[in-house]
């Protein structure tokens, strides 16, 4: 299997992440191609390379752009969504480190498409680093003359604002990432009106994943059928997979829609060793769970949707047999139960509600039927909350009930602990139990 370094291919250079460097490798000559092209090829490019969304629904990204109505007259705004907080997720931080130039391009590009002429880098307060790299090639890109009035003498002004959030998971949601923007509570919005015709500053606005938006310069300097020729009949293209936990070579591999998670654990070096594969995240922890029977399972969107499952962020967490699955669950509900925004009763209550009766479970003292009042209170939250949040920490139980109920039901009497010693599962050795990992 080839991987496809494309947002990949400049991340080992020296200094990757200055202009000098990306323009070294050819960088911004795809942003010049498409000023000799008009707003409307440029959106047609992209909707006809058939580019969907990487971060998580798949939407296709020239067809939302085209969703921006052409008649109103309150200006238009692109946002780029860098909120990545998920657990396992790590694709769009990596790439603001090595090569923020690359959406820079992405960026200039896509609002000349849809004229837009200010653009917002929305990204978690927390991750410091990456917030001063883009701010960095920010001012690089206007001191080049990249941004501001006429750029590239094109005659077309842009102005790019890195904003910084305060640190929540649920802003990763478009429309509470649009509140968040403008100084209010993050929490979700009633939709409709949705974002292309109300959304920031109650303005046209798209709202993109990061590497959706650092796809786009790769497809207008190359050309649609180009990124048309990789990946599936359904999904094209490539996309970068995050590999973390039991695997011998953790890290983002970059290939083409459709690879197999077998094939994905071999460029990884495989399990640990002396160990086998478990269960795994196909997307992210609030993608239902996978095991070993799906190791030649295409990672595309039709493909998981086959399997009841999403690509979500292609964040592969991998675990061998010595992870505690009821443990693994608990701290997913936890993390979601935190992350609650508190808007809506079902997603507040029910998350905690999970986390009781998982922490009962965890700890060897659950009862008759806590595996069924479990699922009952999943079928509580299912389709009644304000946003996807509640369903994504839904997936991840009710998925890991269906391929191991036997081991949730061990906790009627004896904890987890026992049952799988958590020092077995560390991913570093722990000290004096070497022989053990």
């Amino acid at each position: 299997m080839t991987l496809t370094p494309i947002l990949t291919r400049n991340w080992g250079t020296e200094r990757s992440w200055t202009l000098a460097a990306y323009q070294a490798q050819g960088g911004y000559k795809a942003a010049k191609k498409a000023f000799k092209m008009t707003p409307e090829q440029v959106m047609n490019e992209v909707k006809d390379s058939q580019l969907r969304g990487r971060g998580g629904a798949g939407f296709p990204t020239g067809l939302k752009w085209s969703f921006v109505p052409k008649d109103n007259p309150n200006p238009r705004y692109l946002v780029v969504n860098a909120d990545e907080s998920e657990p396992g997720t790590c694709k769009d931080i990596p790439l603001l480190m090595a090569s923020p130039h690359t959406l820079l391009e992405g960026v200039i590009i896509s609002a000349y498409a849809i004229n837009a002429h200010t653009a917002f880098i929305y990204i978690r307060g927390e991750v410091v680093h990456p917030i001063r790299r883009m701010q960095q090639a920010v001012q690089e890109a206007y001191d080049a003359g990249l941004l501001g009035k006429k750029i590239l003498g094109s005659g077309f002004d842009l102005d790019v604002i890195v904003h910084a959030g305060a640190g929540a998971y649920i802003c990763g949601e478009e429309t509470a990432l649009l509140n968040s923007l403008e100084g209010r509570r993050g929490q979700p919005r009633l939709r409709p009106p949705f974002p292309a015709v109300a959304g920031l500053y109650a303005s046209p606005t798209v709202i993109n994943n990061v590497e959706s938006i650092a796809s786009v310069p790769s497809i207008i300097e190359y050309g649609k059928d180009w990124f048309a020729a990789m990946g599936t009949e359904k999904s094209k293209g490539f996309t970068i997979y995050s590999l973390s936990g039991h695997v011998k070579r953790p890290g983002q591999y970059e290939a083409p829609l459709g690879v197999t998670m077998r094939q994905l654990l071999e460029l990884a070096g495989g399990i640990r060793d002396g160990h086998q594969l478990k269960f795994f995240t196909p997307g992210g922890s609030s993608t239902p769970i996978l095991t070993a029977d799906d190791l030649d399972v295409p990672l595309d969107y039709e493909g998981l949707a086959a399997k009841g499952t999403m690509l979500g962020t292609k964040a592969m967490q991998v675990f061998d047999e010595t992870t505690s699955v009821v443990r693994t669950t608990l701290r997913w509900v936890e993390f979601y139960e935190h992350e609650s925004c508190g808007k809506c009763t079902p997603c507040r209550e029910g998350n905690w509600w999970l986390g009781q009766l998982l922490a009962k479970l965890e700890a060897g003292k659950g009862e008759e039927g806590d595996v069924d009042k479990l699922l009952q209170v999943v079928d509580t939250i299912a389709g009644k909350s304000f946003c996807p949040l509640a369903e994504g920490a839904l997936a991840c139980v009710t998925s890991a009930v269906q391929h191991f109920r036997d081991e949730f039901e061990v906790g009627y009497h004896t904890p987890a602990w026992e049952h799988l010693p958590y020092e077995l599962s560390a991913v570093f050795t722990v000290p004096g139990k070497e022989d053990e990992q």
